[in-house]
């Protein structure tokens, strides 16, 4: 970040957590190597003894699953990974935020956040704050695709990971319709610190 013929800049992306389970469980088979290879960073980064947190770590298991050490049944083994994975990335979305505020200037002006939902909300203006922070023209063509993307007929694809325009601001609150209260709760419970340092 400091190497000046580098000219480095960041931008952390962020999203809903009740929204980011919602997609993961909704994609559940297709993520779970991923979430998996997740929860194997968290013990790697882990000092030795026991976990400093172990009643959070389990908040987002499956209803049944908090007792006795026991692995999980074949069919909620995919959520079971999923939530842990989500808990992971909440903690180092933390981690990041704390990081952020405390950083010199030096770092801060090359580093800047943006939330999907702002993105959705308000793509051209977004997408020109993007821009101006990396220092970059805004070409016409883009503010045009960034406009279908998110303002598409479409709501959503059964197949994971498939790019296509969409209405994206139905994608924002289909949480709501889609997770139970339960698994809100154990979302809300397991991010509230960066959820409420995003202003979720």
């Amino acid at each position: 970040l400091r190497e000046p013929g580098l000219n480095l800049r960041v931008v952390q992306l962020f999203r809903d957590p009740r929204a980011v389970h919602n997609s993961r469980l909704k994609a559940r088979q297709a993520l779970l190597r991923e979430s998996i290879q997740v929860l194997r960073s968290r013990h790697r980064a882990e000092p030795r003894g026991p976990p400093r947190h172990q009643q959070q770590q389990q908040l987002l298991l499956p209803p049944g699953l908090l007792g006795g050490g026991r692995a999980p049944p074949p069919q909620h083994r995919a959520e079971f990974f999923l939530g842990g994975a989500l808990e992971v990335i909440c903690q180092a979305w933390l981690r990041d935020l704390l990081l952020a505020r405390r950083a010199p200037a030096w770092l801060r002006r090359r580093y800047t956040q943006l939330r999907y939902e702002d993105l959705v909300r308000e793509p051209r203006a977004q997408l020109r704050r993007l821009l101006r922070f990396a220092g970059l023209p805004v070409p016409p063509a883009l503010e045009a695709f960034v406009l279908n993307m998110t303002r598409g007929a479409a709501y959503s694809s059964d197949r994971p990971f498939l790019i296509s325009a969409r209405d994206a601001r139905e994608a924002i609150h289909a949480w709501r319709e889609r997770l139970s209260r339960q698994q809100v709760r154990q979302v809300e419970a397991a991010c509230g610190e960066a959820m409420s340092l995003l202003a979720y």
